[in-house]
C-alpha cells in the first residue's frame, strides 16, 4: 500500500507549467531559453504512451529548425505524410490535399511527419535540460491550485519518490500555466467558463501490420455507410482511427473482437488479410471526443493553452500545431513580463487575443467536416466523400494546396521568438532511423 507524507520543503519559481505534453515541453523549452526560471510538472513517469497525437506539421518543423533542433529531428524514426487521397465514385482514388504544394509558398518541409510523440517529447525533454533554468519533474502531479491573496499563486502535487511512497507539497510561482489537456486539473479549479459543441462520434485507434511494398505515404480517410475511419502510415504499421456514434463504446466492446473485425474488413477490405492483430478490444483504444473552448483563458496568476484552453476534435488531425503554435505566442508574450517578475492579467489576456481567432477558425472548420462528413456518414447518409469536391479537385488541381495549408500551415503560424532561435543545419529530409524502441 502506498504511503503519503507531506512535503518540508518550500518550492519557489518563476513559472510552473502544468503538463508535458508538446504544449508544455515546448514553453518550458522556449522560457528556459529566454532566462526565465520554469519547472514542467509531468505526472506520468515517461512519455511512452501509445495513440496520443503524433503528426508533426510543416510549422513545427520550421519551429524545430529556428530552434536548432531540426538535425536532431530528422534522425527519430519517422514516416511523411505528403498527400491526401479519398476512394472515388469510380472504385479509384482522388488526391484532395497535395503537401508537396505547398513549397510554392515557402514551406521548408512540404510534408506531415509521423513520429512517436514520446520521441518529440524527449528531444524537446534533452533541449531543455541543456538550460540552466529548466526544471522537468516526472512523476510529479498537480492536484489543486494554491491561491493567495485572492489570486493563484502556484499548484500542490503529489510525486512518486520510490516504491509504494507518494510525497506531497507545493511549488509557488509567479505565473502557472495549464497545459495539462483536455481534463486540466488545473482548469477545473478556475471555474472558467467553457462553451461546449456537440460532437456526433467517438474514435477508437488501433494499429494493423504495414507490409514492406506499402510504401504510399497517403492519409486516407474510408467511408462507408454506418462507417468511417481515417489510415495513417507509420514506420512499419498502420494506425487507424475508427470513427462510431458518440456514446457507445460499451456496446462495440460487447459485441466483441470478432465483430469489430469483421466490421474493419468491411471498411478496408485491403487489410482484411491482418485484421487478426486486433487480438482483443484490450488494443482498440477509445477517445471520448470533445470540442470545446474557454471563453477566457486566465485567472490572476494563471493561464490556461492548449487543449487546457480548447479541446479539438481529432478531423483534421491539428490539435497538436495549434497547441504549439499557443506555446510559442506565449512564450513571446510572456517572457519579458516574467523576467520582470510583473505579469498583469492583460499580459495573460494578450495571449489568448493572439490565438482565439485561429481556434476559432480550426474549431469552425472541424464543425463543418462533423455536419458535412463524419456526422452523415456515421449516420449511414453518406458512403464516400461529397461529389462537389471531387469534382473541384479534379478540374482545378492547384485546388488542392487549400487542405494541404489548413492542415499543414494553419492559420496564423508562429515563428520562434528571437531569444530561443540557436544555430544547427536545417534538414529536410530523414537521416539515419535507430531502431525503435
Amino acid at each position: 500500500m502506498s504511503q503519503s507524507r507531506s512535503e518540508t520543503r518550500s518550492d519557489r519559481t518563476t513559472c510552473c507549467v502544468v503538463g508535458g505534453g508538446p504544449a508544455g515541453m515546448m514553453l518550458g523549452l522556449l522560457l528556459a531559453r529566454a532566462g526565465v526560471a520554469v519547472t514542467v510538472l509531468e505526472k506520468h513517469g515517461d512519455f511512452l504512451r501509445d495513440f496520443r497525437g503524433d503528426t508533426v506539421h510543416p510549422t513545427t518543423l520550421d519551429l524545430l529548425d529556428d530552434l536548432g533542433l531540426g538535425e536532431r529531428f530528422a534522425a527519430l524514426p519517422q514516416s511523411r505524410m505528403n498527400e491526401v487521397l479519398v476512394p472515388d465514385e469510380r472504385g479509384g482514388v482522388q488526391q484532395v490535399g497535395d503537401f508537396s504544394l505547398l513549397r510554392r509558398v515557402g514551406v521548408r518541409h512540404p510534408y506531415v511527419a509521423m513520429v512517436p510523440q514520446w520521441d518529440l517529447l524527449d528531444l524537446l525533454a534533452d533541449a531543455g535540460r541543456a538550460e540552466p533554468s529548466f526544471d522537468l519533474r516526472m512523476d510529479t502531479r498537480a492536484t489543486s491550485l494554491v491561491r493567495e491573496g485572492g489570486r493563484v499563486a502556484g499548484v500542490r502535487y503529489a510525486t512518486t519518490t520510490g516504491p509504494g511512497e507518494t510525497v506531497e507539497g507545493e511549488i509557488r510561482a509567479d505565473l502557472t500555466i495549464a497545459c495539462d489537456g483536455r481534463h486540466s486539473v488545473l482548469r477545473e479549479g478556475t471555474g472558467l467558463p467553457v462553451t461546449e459543441f456537440d460532437v456526433p462520434f467517438d474514435t477508437w485507434w488501433f494499429r494493423l501490420p504495414r507490409h514492406r511494398e506499402e510504401t504510399d505515404a497517403a492519409l486516407r480517410p474510408r467511408l462507408g455507410r454506418g462507417r468511417f475511419a481515417v489510415v495513417l502510415p507509420r514506420e512499419g504499421y498502420f494506425q487507424i482511427a475508427y470513427l462510431g456514434p458518440k456514446g457507445t463504446d460499451a456496446r462495440l466492446r460487447e459485441r466483441g473482437v470478432e465483430a469489430f473485425r469483421a466490421d474493419v474488413a468491411e471498411l478496408m477490405p485491403e487489410f482484411a488479410d491482418r485484421v487478426g492483430e486486433i487480438a482483443t478490444m484490450d488494443d482498440v483504444k477509445h477517445l471520448d471526443v470533445k470540442l470545446n473552448r474557454l471563453r477566457r483563458w486566465h485567472v490572476d496568476g494563471l493561464l490556461c493553452i492548449g487543449d487546457a484552453a480548447h479541446a479539438m476534435s481529432p478531423i483534421g488531425g491539428v490539435g497538436i500545431n495549434l497547441a504549439v503554435q499557443d506555446a510559442v505566442a506565449a512564450a513571446r508574450l510572456l517572457a519579458a513580463p516574467l523576467q520582470r517578475g510583473a505579469v498583469t492579467a492583460r499580459d495573460l489576456a494578450r495571449v489568448r487575443n493572439r490565438r482565439l481567432l485561429p481556434t476559432i477558425l480550426v474549431q469552425g472548420l472541424q464543425r463543418i467536416m462533423h455536419a458535412s462528413i463524419a456526422g452523415p456518414a456515421i449516420a449511414g447518409n453518406l458512403d464516400g466523400p461529397p461529389a462537389p469536391l471531387l469534382r473541384l479537385m479534379r478540374s482545378v488541381p492547384a485546388a488542392r494546396i487549400i487542405p494541404a495549408y489548413l492542415v499543414g500551415v494553419g492559420f496564423r503560424p508562429e515563428r520562434a521568438p528571437d531569444f530561443a532561435r540557436r544555430g544547427g543545419a536545417v534538414s529536410g529530409r530523414p537521416g539515419p532511423r535507430p531502431a525503435r524502441r
